[in-house]
């Protein structure tokens, strides 16, 4: 292939909506840049940019895929990233490497949530924004429709510089309102449009869009504004040059007509991401100094080599493959460079243009381009590899959201707990926004995700990808006990064996604390009533019989315990004696202590369409949460409160379907707070029997 200079590179990540189109749209630009043979299809499995086998068969997106295409002497990068909810941080990964955002919106749904989220993103980065109103072959299909949704939600500078010829099934071409030039297609889905003078029919609307258009343009730059007050208008050259320049500012975002499955409208689209994206050269990287200061980043093609990794692959036949954009001078093959990130040496082997999963071998890669390595050792998503020095400052980490729900995970086949935990961690490596660890209290192996459907993914890659099949279930709630009153308890423990015996006594006052306090043990014995060698021994036994519970058998938190007499005999007394003797005072005191249960209790945020907000303000009450407040942004609310995690195991399916899907919300741990009356003995209860059940099998 041929090698680009970065003022001839353009890389663009596609983002918006699942189901709005996007996979099949860079299916299509690549197949009419000649990059691909044949015309693949999401719905054959066939296209370049969804190639894992759980994205053929659920026909959706899961993770951001590279692919290029060659177009009028330039090179244009193409990132296919997913919609869903549960993947958008993969969108926000490509988001950081891209030069500019094509946000393709279905032209019959309009602006939806996962539209609003990858807007939101651009916007935190600084990424010019392209609208492809996608879809236009539909029925029920608009351009006023979905031009009423953008401005109402991303305001009044989204404005087209295209105009639909013909609509829903009478969809045929696109007016060019730059060039007052229009483009039509054949009903073959050939996408070899005919470029032609604008149809007699349009020219009116088309001349009354333009002078719109010239003056939002005229609007986003003051010099450009004052010859349009003195001409009226612009010229060619100065409406061309003031809309790039307004793009990549974020000032106006202009809005492409098009219809992927029908290859209508894919050149005007390729031509206006070469006229109006910025290259590598015209826009800076974001970056950090070691002082904390943002500074921008120029590419430079000269100097040293040095690249930002923003995706890792974990490949179980190619190992692992590093994706990075070139920041300055060229990251060439069989090279070894720093991984600044680290302060570690890294040998590259082949580096690699990726076109979906089919890899080819480069020399190098230069300045403003992307590409990949297999089989890097240490480095990983947000790292920074180059020479040496290469730069003085630090790019900052991409931030990947924390899990909002957790599932217990068991292998299938004994044995496999430690591939588990392998594949699980080359996975992680890959999706930053999973995690797993073993709960301490419940013993569970856990695995967290952004949601249902990123779980069941990820436990269909270990399978696939690794042979370790698991079965899900919901975790148990991490419950804990603690008391409500202060009391005084007696431990004694005495046997009679023959020869040595066994003996340890001990009173001890257990007393409530704050919550969030845990355990605090007082050794208050005065006049040698236990000698020192045996108040650890007590300490220790009471620890022990705490972590076992007392009601249900979960951990006793936030109480004190303060050891205050006793006694012991000089020849059977010793630590294990103590320590039985601390356990039964424990059981004692709790006895009258009345203890009781606590539960988890989370912050909830839910992310949902305004006109759901009511229905779930009464679902979240329902699940004994507190509404702590609301905030409207656009056409969507948010919702805080704080719920008890026992309410929000199933809650991912329910806001899926009362929101048709348009829903989303984050959690985290808050506090903890005592279970109420009505559920304690149903808790207990259900605890006991589990219990039970675990000893069964056991025996």
């Amino acid at each position: 292939m041929k090698v680009y200079d970065a003022a001839s590179i353009r890389n663009v990540a596609v983002v918006g909506h699942s189901g709005s189109g996007k996979t099949q749209l860079v299916s299509t630009l690549l197949f009419d840049a000649g990059a691909v043979n044949r015309l693949g299809r999401v719905d054959e499995g066939t296209t370049v940019t969804d190639y894992d086998e759980e994205e053929i068969a659920r026909k959706h997106t899961l993770s951001a895929s590279l692919a290029y295409a060659e177009w009028n002497k330039h090179k244009i990068n193409v990132i296919d990233t997913p919609g869903m909810a549960n993947f958008l941080s993969d969108a926000r990964a490509a988001l950081r490497v891209a030069d500019a955002a094509l946000v393709v919106v279905d032209a019959v749904a309009g602006v939806e949530v996962s539209t609003e989220k990858v807007w939101e993103a651009a916007a935190e980065f600084a990424v010019p924004r392209l609208v492809v109103l996608n879809r236009l072959d539909r029925e029920r299909a608009s351009l006023e429709r979905s031009l009423e949704s953008l401005r109402s939600v991303f305001g009044r500078t989204v404005i087209p510089i295209q105009l639909p010829i013909g609509e829903e099934k009478n969809f045929k071409g696109v007016v060019d309102l730059v060039t007052m030039r229009a483009w039509t297609y054949p009903a073959d889905g050939s996408g070899k449009g005919t470029e032609g003078d604008v149809p007699a029919d349009l020219t009116g609307a088309a001349e009354t869009a333009r002078e719109a258009l010239i003056e939002m343009v005229a609007e986003a730059d003051d010099a450009l504004m004052e010859k349009f007050f003195d001409a009226g208008t612009l010229t060619q050259e100065e409406l061309s040059g003031g809309l790039k320049r307004a793009i990549a500012a974020a000032r106006v975002f202009p809005v492409l007509c098009a219809s992927a499955t029908t290859n209508i409208g894919m050149q005007p689209i390729l031509d206006a991401i070469l006229a109006y994206v910025p290259s590598p050269v015209e826009r800076p990287l974001k970056a950090r100094t070691a002082e904390g200061e943002d500074v921008d980043v120029a590419t430079r093609e000269s100097g040293p080599a040095a690249a930002f990794v923003w995706k890792t692959v974990a490949d179980p036949f190619a190992g692992r493959i590093t994706m990075f954009r070139v920041l300055s001078g060229s990251v060439k093959a069989d090279s070894t460079l720093q991984n600044l990130s680290k302060d570690l040496q890294e040998r590259l082997g082949h580096v690699v243009l990726l076109q979906g999963k089919t890899q080819s071998a480069v020399p190098e890669i230069r300045a403003g381009d992307i590409g990949a390595v297999a089989k890097l050792k240490e480095t990983q998503t947000s790292d920074t590899i180059g020479d040496g020095k290469a730069l003085d400052v630090k790019i900052p980490p991409i931030k990947f959201p924390e899990p909002v729900i957790s599932y217990a995970i068991e292998p299938k086949s004994r044995g496999d707990e430690e591939k588990i935990s392998t594949a699980l961690h080359r996975l992680q490596e890959e999706d930053p926004t999973i995690s797993y660890n073993r709960d301490q209290q419940t013993k569970e192996l856990l695995l967290a995700g952004q949601g249902q459907a990123h779980i069941e993914v990820t436990v269909a890659k270990l399978k696939r990808r690794f042979g370790v099949e698991v079965t899900l279930r919901p975790p148990r709630i991490p419950y804990r006990e603690t008391i409500t009153v202060a009391t005084e308890a007696h431990g004694r423990h005495k046997k009679q064996t023959g020869g040595h015996g066994q003996f340890g006594d001990c009173k001890v006052k257990f007393e409530p604390l704050p919550r969030g306090s845990d355990f605090e043990f007082v050794d208050d014995i005065f006049g040698g009533a236990i000698p020192r060698q045996f108040i650890p021994a007590v300490e220790k036994g009471i620890q022990d019989a705490r972590l076992r519970g007392f009601l249900a058998g979960y951990p006793m938190v936030d109480f004190r315990a303060t050891v205050f007499d006793g006694s012991f005999h000089a020849v059977d007394s010793n630590e294990l004696s103590f320590k039985m003797a601390g356990s039964l005072a424990f059981k004692d005191g709790m006895s009258r202590a009345r203890p009781t249960l606590l539960e988890p209790v989370m912050n909830v945020e839910v992310y949902a369409p305004s006109d759901f907000a009511g229905d779930l303000m009464g679902d979240l009450n329902s699940r004994r949460g507190r509404i702590g407040g609301m905030d409207t942004r656009g056409a969507m609310t948010i919702i805080r409160a704080k719920v008890p995690m026992a309410e929000m195991l199933t809650y991912e399916q329910h806001l899926t379907s009362a929101t048709g899907g348009r829903g989303s919300y984050h959690m985290e741990f808050s506090h903890y707070e005592e279970v109420p009356n009505h559920l304690h003995a149903k808790i207990v209860a259900a605890s006991k029997a589990e219990r039970g059940a675990e000893a069964t099998e056991e025996v």
